[in-house]
């Protein structure tokens, strides 16, 4: 279970360096490794055909890589502190990453050619997600505020202000007519793009939310905690419709499948979880180094074999990034 890179070079890797993560015997042997980070890989997102990974890291670098077969395509510079979080535009051209160093820069996927920053935020973007149509990025903040920008012009659109501590991640609705954010302070908002009213606020975690989505069909919200837990809510109501329990430390990143009817889970006990997300019942554990990030493969849904190869992206708390 070794990824392309370690094969190759695997006589000159350090003994001490050459581990890796494990995986439970009713996963296939398909976990493949990236490497290439100088520290911490901290963000990944899947192009939307599914062919390349982005990966944000703490070494100030954006990486691409060949998801099949783990090669390194480019690396892309211009940050001046750790890189939070990548996305890609619904196109695949363009990929958009948020900073420690307060900004937002847009990159040429193809030429790795620095496209625009976006400057207005007053402390670390944690998290940034492009509108389903492309025209429209979202950005949340350690500043407590959600920023709406311009992806051709870089201007400022929105600020939303609501959340009493900093913003940890942020989702469009598959429809573009909503924004969701998670906080620090233990609440989910829903947000009115257009118009930057607060719709609704979701309250029932102990700990701050570290991550939110949205279910393919846009009826349900998913979000990830530091209190172990997941929580699903009915996006129209706000309703808790189900907590999902089995991780023993905080909850880093959640994503749903294609069809909707699995919910992957990362956490910082190391593990990645896979849930039914009708019924709510734990389906299988894959364990590792340490999870910052866990994002569906666009061409996964629940009818692939149950082994799951292929079908998740998890990030280590190193230097690599894993796909199992």
């Amino acid at each position: 279970m070794q990824s392309t890179i370690r094969k190759m070079f695997s006589d000159s890797i350090p003994k001490q360096l050459n581990i890796l993560p494990q995986v439970e015997d009713l996963w296939s042997a398909g976990l493949q490794t990236h490497e290439g980070h100088s520290s911490s890989v901290l963000s990944v997102a899947f192009s939307p055909d599914g062919q390349t990974i982005a990966s944000g890291s703490s070494d100030t670098t954006i990486k691409l890589w060949d998801a099949k077969t783990g090669m390194e395509l480019q690396t892309f510079k211009g940050h001046s502190s750790s890189v939070l979080s990548v996305a890609f535009s619904p196109d695949g051209q363009t990929i958009a990453s948020g900073s420690s160093d307060k900004t937002i820069k847009l990159w040429d996927a193809k030429t790795d050619t620095e496209l625009q920053t976006f400057k207005g935020h007053s402390d670390g973007v944690r998290s940034v997600a492009f509108s389903p149509d492309g025209q429209t990025i979202a950005s949340g903040s350690y500043d407590r505020t959600i920023k709406l920008w311009d992806p051709k012009t870089g201007t400022e659109l929105q600020t939303f202000k609501g959340h009493s501590d900093g913003v940890r991640s942020v989702a469009f609705s598959p429809d573009g007519q909503t924004i969701a954010s998670g906080s620090y302070d233990r609440t989910i908002k829903l947000w009115d793009p257009k118009t930057g009213t607060e719709l609704q606020t979701f309250k029932g975690h102990s700990d701050g939310v570290r991550s939110v989505a949205f279910s393919p069909d846009g009826q349900t919200i998913a979000s990830g905690s530091y209190d172990k837990t997941i929580k699903l809510w009915d996006a129209r109501t706000g309703t808790e419709l189900q907590t999902l329990k089995g991780h023993s430390d905080g909850v880093r990143s959640v994503a749903f499948s294609r069809d909707g009817q699995t919910i992957a889970s990362g956490s910082y006990d190391k593990t990645i979880k896979l849930w039914d997300a009708r019924t709510g019942t734990e389906l299988q554990t894959l364990k590792g180094h340490s999870v910052s990030s866990v994002m569906n493969e666009p061409n996964f849904n629940s009818h692939s074999p149950i082994s799951l190869s292929n079908a998740w992206v998890a990030l280590g708390g190193r230097q690599t990034c894993s796909r199992a």
